[in-house]
């Protein structure tokens, strides 16, 4: 016989090998395909739901360690139970009923209760192409090598559902690759990981839950991040915590305001972070508003909201004059949120611990200013770090027990 071989390319999917083989002596021929690729780094499974006899025709390559499903008759082809293929949906029930039809005269002989149930099994199979009601084909290809074809591509097609996964270790082994057995990571374990222990509402001293999660900030660094949500009155807050060590200096970030897209950056604000705008001759000092992961629109709102709750400007306390000067502040604060006002936004924070998103980032940001700096003995001092002893701590004689 003579097996010819084609290397040819399927839209929107990849490369294949299609062999065919065929015998002048007895007319017997053959096709099967073969992937020209890699296997895939993940997994995938098509869920088509087959509603029309248009869909019957739809082309699919289904490799040798590809499954195919049709839950409605309790209906599986087992992985490596058949050769690859390049065919459509009707092509494979029909190859299906060939296969079960391959052996029905010796059943008929030997077992005919066997040989009937398998023809009842047939005659739902050939009524399956008639598409009288709808059914569902599934292809799961753990080498990710399969496919299902999308007639209405590029656009997307409601019918046809494509789902990527990560291969278990039995998938692995079956497609002949290298299983990692090393244990997990711990640390990895933890970034993945939300953590939740038991504590009391700030506010009306009720039990409740905090949750804790590590979480990675592109060109920055890991932080923590927790969030308290009391059920008993319904008081929320959420805190942001350096996952990592004071930094050698600190921190000095300059953001020019220019443009209401400004607004969208991400800030993290650590609790030793001050906070100022040279422009409102306003400044936010170390510890107020605590730690936060927000944007810079968030931010300013939550100084807006500081501002407005002083109790010194409510009720009886408050003057006429004071009060002006306030709501004259917000005014000029809520113009920057809007972006009607141009201004600086300065972020100081002497352990080198926050963070303000650069949209330009790996490049450099012309807008934003980075400066590190020596802190000064008063710095270190409010930072504990004076008094901090990290070598030739352990008392003389220690060494020696």
């Amino acid at each position: 016989g003579v097996t010819r071989l084609l290397l040819t390319r399927i839209p929107f999917f990849k490369e294949i090998i299609v062999s065919s083989f065929s015998c002048d002596s007895c007319s017997w021929s053959n096709t099967e395909i073969q992937s020209a690729g890699r296997i895939q780094e993940q997994g995938v499974r098509y869920t088509l739901v087959i509603t029309s006899r248009q869909d019957m025709n739809r082309e699919v390559v289904k490799t040798d360690c590809a499954s195919a499903r049709i839950p409605e008759l309790d209906f599986e082809i087992p992985a490596f139970s058949q050769k690859g293929v390049l065919t459509t949906i009707e092509g494979i029930i029909d190859r299906a009923v060939a296969g079960l039809e391959q052996d029905q005269p010796t059943r008929r002989a030997t077992d005919k209760e066997v040989a009937g149930k398998i023809d009842e099994f047939i005659a739902k199979l050939r009524q399956l192409k008639e598409v009288n009601s709808p059914f569902t084909f599934i292809l799961d290809d753990p080498s990710g090598n399969s496919f299902v074809e999308n007639p209405h591509a590029p656009q997307r097609d409601e019918a046809l559902m494509v789902a990527h996964y990560r291969r278990s270790p039995q998938q692995c082994a079956m497609l002949g690759l290298e299983v990692d057995t090393k244990p997990p990571d711990a640390a990895e374990d933890l970034r993945d990981e939300v953590l939740q222990f038991n504590t009391n509402c700030p506010e009306c001293n009720a039990p409740a839950s905090t949750n804790m999660k590590l979480v990675q900030i592109p060109h920055f660094k890991e932080v923590i991040i927790m969030a308290t949500n009391c059920d008993s009155c319904g008081h929320r807050t959420n805190e942001v915590k350096s996952g990592g060590a004071i930094e050698p200096q600190g921190t000095r970030i300059t953001l020019r305001i220019t443009d209401p897209s400004d607004m969208t950056r991400d800030i993290l604000k650590s609790e030793t972070c001050s906070v100022e705008i040279p422009e409102l001759e306003f400044e936010l000092g170390m510890g107020a508003l605590g730690g936060k992961f927000t944007t810079l629109e968030g931010l300013l709102k939550d100084i807006r909201d500081l501002v407005e709750r002083n109790p010194f400007t409510l009720g009886d306390s408050s003057t006429p004059s004071r009060t002006g000067k306030l709501q004259q502040f917000i005014g000029k604060l809520q113009e920057i949120i809007d972006g009607k006002t141009k201004a600086h936004f300065i972020m100081d924070d002497p352990a080198g611990n926050s963070y303000l998103q650069n949209v330009y980032a790996p490049e450099e940001d012309p807008a934003l200013t980075v400066e590190h700096y020596e802190r000064t003995f008063e710095q270190n001092e409010d930072l504990g770090l004076n008094d901090m002893k990290t070598e030739g701590y352990e008392p003389e004689g220690a060494s020696g027990r």
